[in-house]
């Protein structure tokens, strides 16, 4: 049986979390690679075999002359002599030679996904939301053998080609958290929280810089009967003034309760967490984060579009605005975002993957 193997960009745990979950559903006979700049991220997986990358990001071109020289169309990131960059590629270049798998499940590069189309492997590149209609997203998608999209078709953007709908895999919504949702009464039991009082829990990631701190300081103004949970990094400017109702969580280990105990989820429109608050069926207050093309905000706008969470793009500033924006979240439907998760997506992810992965190779 042919092995699979997967490239995990490391900005972020999305990537290895999503790979992780995924290859749990292989047939065991299957061997899985992964090349990463972030091997760590793969620690304890003992069915997964890593290949640790140069982290080529920010790194230099070592004349001015080969900084200047332009970047091609169908690429987005790959200035010229760069020796980071030249060991990366090779040791993937490398790696693909050694074990000539029958996929190569690239999360995310276009650029990669070319690489493995001019190594003679088939590739299945991760889809992302975002303005990706530019040259290089093309090449990539056109490049590849399929497409997965780990969230559900509902989601899907308008400006998303024919052509490439039809050669990609909706896999619901695949969300990489295993632990079980309990009631809200059992999870505030649990952590030690007021069975009465209105919770909202505001998620931050580790994937950008981290949520504003001071907009939830006049949230906390704004509803100051509530009590304001905080998990994740935050951003501070050094001019906040602290709230009794406000309190910072910091990374948390046992989000799932928390998420169940919420009356509110405030976060950012990262895929993962997307996921976790529709599987604990929470109304979601969205504000997207700044990424590359635009990734967020059109996630976001697909959100807000099926009516599975309210959207803003600029934290609210005073009081009133805050509570009405409040109110906004308590009218949503949450069925109509617990709907997008499927519990099922990574076993039917792994199970796409290894048919295509044998019908390409069946002799």
């Amino acid at each position: 049986m042919k092995p699979i193997a997967f490239f995990a960009h490391h900005q972020g745990r999305g990537h290895a979390n999503r790979i992780r979950a995924i290859a749990e559903h292989f047939d065991p006979a299957r061997t899985v690679t992964v090349m990463t700049a972030a091997p760590e991220q793969f620690d304890g997986a003992s069915d997964i075999e890593t290949v640790a990358l140069p982290d080529m990001i920010g790194a230099p071109s070592r004349t001015e002359a080969l900084h200047q020289v332009a970047t091609p169309d169908i690429m987005h990131c790959v200035p010229l002599g760069v020796a980071e960059m030249r060991s990366h590629m090779a040791l993937i270049a490398a790696t693909l030679e050694r074990l000539d798998p029958a996929l190569f499940v690239i999360d995310v590069s276009a650029e990669i996904a070319l690489l493995s189309r001019i190594m003679s492997v088939p590739a299945v590149t991760i889809r992302m939301h975002g303005m990706r209609g530019d040259a290089g997203h093309l090449a990539g998608y056109q490049a590849c053998v399929g497409i997965l999209a780990p969230f559900n078709e509902r989601l899907e953007q308008a400006d998303y080609p024919d052509w490439a709908r039809d050669r990609t895999f909706y896999s619901g919504g695949l969300c990489t958290t295993r632990d079980a949702v309990p009631e809200k009464g059992e999870a505030r039991q649990k952590l030690g929280l007021d069975p009465d009082r209105a919770i909202n829990l505001v998620v931050a990631g580790g994937g950008g810089s981290g949520t504003p701190f001071a907009p939830l300081t006049v949230a906390a103004r704004a509803e100051p009967d509530d009590l304001w949970l905080v998990a994740g990094p935050v951003h501070r400017e050094g001019h906040e003034t602290e709230f009794a109702n406000l309190v910072e969580l910091g990374w948390i280990s046992n989000l799932t309760e928390y998420l169940a105990a919420a009356d509110r989820v405030v976060s950012s429109a990262g895929d993962n967490v997307v996921h976790e608050i529709a599987r604990a069926q929470k109304p979601f207050l969205c504000f997207p984060e700044w990424r590359y093309f635009d990734e967020q905000r059109l996630k976001a706008q697909q959100l807000a579009r099926l009516g599975a969470a309210v959207v803003r793009d600029t934290w609210p500033g005073n009081l009133a605005e805050w509570r009405g924006l409040l109110a906004e979240v308590d009218a949503l439907d949450t069925a109509r975002l617990a709907a997008l998760h499927d519990e099922q997506a990574a076993k039917k992810t792994a199970r796409w993957l290894e048919d295509m992965a044998d019908r390409l190779w069946d002799e």
